[in-house]
């Protein structure tokens, strides 16, 4: 993680006092990077000048900047600067993988891939599985290691938005995982499957090399992948905070048409607290109604919650997330992700490892496969089929929300062309939570 992450999140609450205490001196800490909200270009550009501040990265789509400052003290009159919205600090997100959960040590849960079995992914056409190859699926987390057979087989584009270069070197070994869950080939004869047959792949590193995020980062990855092309986008992070920045980004793809996938987070342990951006997905309180994408949940072999799966009102749905197995990074700890002996396989490494972080690529690849099935839908459309043919037979708890993925009965539904009423209804009613 940079060094002014630490800083600044660690000093949020001296610069919303540096902000709003006109009068209050503020102490001189030392240069520190803000996130600021800002009308137009002409604004900012004479803020930043007026406070003697570098512009180190703009976001046009969202009107958002970094700007890292001389010292805190500024931070106040370049709040009440003319065009300013808002002066923040950065907000820390986290994969979704910690808080830590167990991570299967041997065998699996289930054995090999149970999770194509739970979800009936072995019942869609061969057809609809070539069928995905005009569907991107952009995965903004920490990165993937190219090399991976199943990877590399697709050509994945790639770009780092922290570096703004196309290496994407996965030292963590999550954003591997989860790609390969999204959209590993299922064509090479090697290791794995992922859930998304022939759908192209777009992989945007958005951490800091350690499985750490800010929302700026966040969102800077959203707005590439829209800006390339992925018409579904998988967030495998989150924090029981969300930002303006955070909601932004989320809006901004939303309304380009993007569906948005995220997982539900694993803090059940740890009082289950909302998790964002899945919560601006599925927003609290709606029990699964509406919503902008899918806030997924874990599930079991036995189609079950897992154990560490957050639950609430904003739960769309749920998927395999205990012991699936997936591609790992060469540069991933073993201890993190324990390597797994696939039978047959030649070359690659590969785990078992647990959490949502796991369960949302699978739905993103679902997803690819439904909107092959019928490219007339629209983003919130292939979510209701979703919801409406998972395991829960639309029936909604806040355990599962509307229960496990069933991939073979979704692409039916699509392909028959027949949506019924609620389910359009329910597509065409949906807000970013806040």
């Amino acid at each position: 993680m940079r060094p002014w992450v630490v800083t600044l999140v660690g000093s949020a609450a001296l610069l919303a006092a540096c902000v709003t205490a006109a009068a209050a001196p503020c102490p001189q800490t030392g240069g520190a990077t803000v996130v600021v909200g800002y009308r137009s270009a002409p604004a900012l550009s004479a803020a930043a000048a007026a406070a003697d501040a570098v512009i180190e990265r703009r976001l046009p789509g969202v009107d958002v900047a970094e700007l890292r400052l001389p010292d805190l003290s500024r931070a106040g009159a370049l709040a009440r600067a003319r065009g300013i919205r808002f002066v923040r600090a950065p907000v820390t997100r986290r994969a979704a993988a910690d808080p830590a959960v167990t991570f299967a040590r041997s065998g699996g849960a289930g054995g090999g891939e149970w999770q194509f079995d739970a979800t009936h992914e072995g019942d869609v056409p061969d057809a609809m599985l070539r069928a995905a190859a005009t569907i991107r699926i952009g995965v903004v987390d920490t990165g993937a290691d190219l090399s991976v057979p199943d990877l590399a087989s697709k050509s994945p584009a790639a770009f780092n938005v922290v570096t703004r270069t196309s290496d994407v070197r996965d030292a963590f070994g999550h954003g591997t995982f989860v790609a390969s869950l999204a959209a590993g080939s299922g064509t090479n004869g090697e290791g794995i499957a992922g859930f998304g047959g022939d759908a192209q792949l777009l992989v945007v590193k958005a951490d800091e090399g350690d499985g750490t995020f800010t929302d700026v980062d966040e969102a800077a990855g959203i707005l590439y992948a829209v800006a390339h092309g992925a018409r579904i986008l998988n967030l495998s992070l989150g924090s029981p905070q969300t930002s303006p920045v955070e909601r932004s980004a989320i809006r901004y793809a939303v309304d380009h048409g993007v569906l948005v996938v995220a997982a539900a987070g694993n803090a059940y342990g740890q009082g289950n607290p909302v998790v964002y951006p899945a919560a601006l997905l599925q927003p609290v309180g709606s029990d699964g109604a509406g919503g902008a994408g899918l806030a997924v949940g874990a599930s079991t072999p036995a189609g079950t919650r897992a154990s560490f799966s957050s639950t609430g009102s904003w739960i769309s749905l749920s998927a395999p997330g205990l012991s699936v197995l997936g591609d790992l990074s060469t540069l991933s700890p073993s201890w993190l992700f324990p390597r797994a002996l696939v039978p047959g396989a030649t070359d690659g490494l590969f785990g078992y490892a647990s959490g949502t972080s796991y369960a949302a690529p699978e739905v993103a690849g679902a997803a690819a496969l439904v909107w092959a099935a019928n490219p007339s839908l629209t983003a919130q459309q292939v979510a209701q089929i979703l919801k409406q043919t998972a395991s829960g037979h639309g029936r909604w708890t806040p355990q599962l929300g509307f229960g496990v993925i069933d991939v073979g009965a979704a692409v039916a539904s699509a392909q028959s062309g027949r949506t019924t009423a609620t389910t359009v209804a329910m597509s065409t009613r949906f807000t970013v939570g806040s």
